[in-house]
This record gives structure tokens, C-alpha cells and sequence, in this order.
């Protein structure tokens, strides 16, 4: 059996999990998450009633949450690249970038869209200050650790560019990289660049009307 993975071309975390298939043209099948496909809904809850998205089907093993997927693909369905370097201390700075991007920087865009979805004009406010707050400190703190870096760990492509990219690709769109950052607004502008991410992006332009802050007409 094939694997499959359940999320939605415009979920952040999806993309992360789709770029790490990406990357090592992984087979697998998509199944969309939508009011379209209420099959599909039915089998992700079951396999995870937490609800949460994306989930990984593997034959009768499903695995949740995004960088355990990764890098369950990486002992289970190895490719060329590995997202995940086999020297330890190097595999933890990986993951550690892996948490700063998803904690410190898609987690405020998160607060942010959430105040928007409320439809409440102060909550939508709140929630927008609180991000630009916790953004601006997540990009200054990236300016600092980027320099002199190809990726987010160094020369090579791992799991934390893996979360980087839908994560600095909407929080540009939350609150923009300024010229005050010009290390980190071309690392993002690498990230677009990258064949994996840029086909996740493709795929996620039809659901760009969703975006409850208003989507740029950029990217």
C-alpha cells in the first residue's frame, strides 16, 4: 500500500510535510481535507480525533504531527536527501530550528489569523499586535543566526527548511520582512525559490481568498 497523506494545500503544516516529499519524490497519494470530501474527513479523525492535520497513513501505521512525519519518512521511506543529519549534535540544532520556526514564528501568525476568523474587530487588532510583536522578534533573531548560511542549518537543506518555508511565507504576509532585514527576507526569497516549495505554493493558489488578513498580491 501507498502512503497517504491527509491535510490541505493551503495548511502551513501541510506544506511542510508535502516539501519533504518532495524533496525525495516520494510516492504517495493526497487526500484533500475539505467540505468537498467528507470520505476523506471520516478516515483522518478516526485515524487521529484530535483533528489536526496533516496525518501520514503507512499501510496500518499512521503518524501525526508534522516533524515526527518527517522524520518517519526519512527511517522508513529514505531518499537521496536527508532531512535529518545522523551526527547528534547536529540533528539537534536541526530540530531546534525546527521548533523555533513553529513556535516563533507560524504560532504568532497563527494567534493572528485566529483573531481575524473571530470576525470581532478587537480581537482581529489584539490578535495582530501580539504578532507583529513576537514577529519582529523571531525575525531579528533570524537576521543574526542566518548570516553567512545557504539554509537555515547551514549548507545543507534539512527539516528545519522544511518549516521555514510555509512559516516565513505566511508570516510575510502577517506582518512583512522589512528592508531592516535583508539576510532573512532573501533566505525566504531562496525558499520560494526551492522546486519543492515552489510547488506547494502552486498548489495552494487556488485557496489564497482564504486567507482571513487578506492575501498580497505577491508570491
Amino acid at each position: 500500500m501507498s502512503l497517504v497523506l491527509y491535510g490541505h494545500p493551503f495548511s502551513s503544516y501541510t506544506q511542510k510535510a508535502l516539501i519533504a516529499l518532495y524533496e525525495n519524490n516520494t510516492p504517495f497519494e493526497f487526500r484533500c481535507l475539505g467540505p468537498d470530501t467528507p470520505q476523506h474527513s471520516a478516515d483522518w479523525l478516526r485515524l487521529w480525533p484530535l483533528g489536526k492535520f496533516p496525518v501520514l497513513l503507512d499501510g496500518e501505521r499512521s503518524i501525526a504531527e508534522t516533524s515526527i512525519i518527517i522524520e518517519y519518512l526519512q527511517l522508513a521511506h529514505g531518499g537521496p536527501l536527508r532531512l535529518l543529519p545522523t551526527e547528534p549534535m547536529a540533528a539537534l540544532d536541526v530540530r531546534f530550528l525546527d521548533r523555533f520556526f513553529d513556535l516563533h514564528v507560524m504560532s504568532p501568525v497563527q494567534h493572528a489569523v485566529s483573531g481575524a476568523l473571530t470576525g470581532d474587530a478587537t480581537k482581529r487588532r489584539d490578535g495582530l499586535e501580539t504578532a507583529v510583536e513576537k514577529l519582529e522578534r523571531a525575525y531579528a533573531w533570524l537576521e543574526g543566526h542566518l548570516a553567512d548560511r545557504l539554509w537555515a542549518a547551514g549548507e545543507d537543506f534539512t527539516l528545519a527548511d522544511c518549516a521555514a518555508a510555509p512559516s516565513l511565507f505566511y508570516a510575510d504576509w502577517t506582518h512583512r520582512i522589512s528592508d531592516v532585514y535583508p539576510v532573512l527576507r532573501a533566505y525566504r526569497r531562496r525558499l520560494l525559490a526551492r522546486p519543492s516549495f515552489a510547488r506547494a505554493v502552486d498548489e495552494a493558489r487556488p485557496y489564497r481568498p482564504l486567507f482571513p488578513l487578506g492575501a498580497p498580491d505577491r508570491d
